[in-house]
């Protein structure tokens, strides 16, 4: 199950672009992550401050 990140609670601080190990990640007014290339690691959940990524 990919991550997904919700656009209510995040604030496109950074934190998880570099615990991306695929570059899952993009970046914009609020950051997305590719379900297609997201490796379900959960490495960008556990560096978001706002606890603003999940599972889908």
């Amino acid at each position: 199950m990919a991550y997904k990140i919700d656009p209510e609670s995040c604030v496109a601080c950074g934190s998880c672009i570099g615990e991306c190990p695929v570059e899952a990640i993009s970046e914009g007014d609020v950051y997305s992550i590719n379900p297609d290339v997201c490796v379900e690691c959960g490495s960008c959940a556990a560096a978001c401050p706002n606890e603003a990524i999940h599972p889908e």
